[in-house]
This record gives structure tokens, C-alpha cells and sequence, in this order.
């Protein structure tokens, strides 16, 4: 099996930052399955990779 590679992760503040919601809307979008694809580290944080933030955002994409 080929090493993984270190990709980009986010922090909650990062993510919520960029997406200008409120932490409470973020942890709301867990719960019901609409936030983007999340990693829970053995310390107990949450990270959100780069590459799942941006796949999440172009799924959301309506046409105009």
C-alpha cells in the first residue's frame, strides 16, 4: 500500500471563517449530514481537508 500523502487540513475556526457561518450552524451541519466530509483526530479536534471543503462547495453550486 503507497504512504498517503499529507494534504492541506483545516481547523473548525478556518473552516467557519472561510464560510462565514456561525460554529453552532457548523456542528448543526454535522449532525444532520450536510457539512463537508470531517476528520476527528485521537485528541478529539475535528479537520476538515482542503480538497473535501472544496468538492463539498462545488456540490452546492446551483445553476444560474
Amino acid at each position: 500500500m503507497a504512504p498517503r500523502r499529507i494534504e492541506e487540513s483545516l481547523t473548525i475556526p478556518e473552516v467557519i471563517g472561510e464560510l462565514k457561518v456561525s460554529r453552532s450552524t457548523f456542528y448543526y451541519w454535522r449532525q444532520t449530514g450536510k457539512a463537508p466530509r470531517c476528520i476527528k483526530l485521537p485528541n478529539g479536534e475535528i479537520r476538515v481537508r482542503r480538497d473535501d471543503l472544496n468538492l463539498w462547495l462545488d456540490g452546492l453550486e446551483e445553476a444560474a
